[in-house]
């Protein structure tokens, strides 16, 4: 079983964020709550953390906005 990695809304206002690092590498291991990417948005840059420890396989590219809610990868 797998757990979707979603663009959070980390404010009332947020629609979309860009992806500006992946903290662990595709294919690494994760483990829950450890910071897994960063993500800006028009008022500041924060960490956010893996919702699931697995195995990391990223779908989405670092540089890129995105809606909130996209699945920008997997804990598989």
């Amino acid at each position: 079983m797998s757990t979707e990695i979603l663009l959070p809304k980390l404010g009332f206002s947020m629609n979309e964020g860009v992806l500006s690092e992946w903290l662990v590498a595709d294919g690494g291991p994760v483990t829950e709550g450890e910071p897994l990417f960063a993500l800006e948005s028009d008022k500041s840059t924060q960490e956010v953390e893996a919702p699931a420890s697995g195995t990391l396989k990223i779908l989405k590219q670092i540089g890129e906005t995105y809606p909130v809610g996209t699945i920008l990868g997997e804990i598989l």
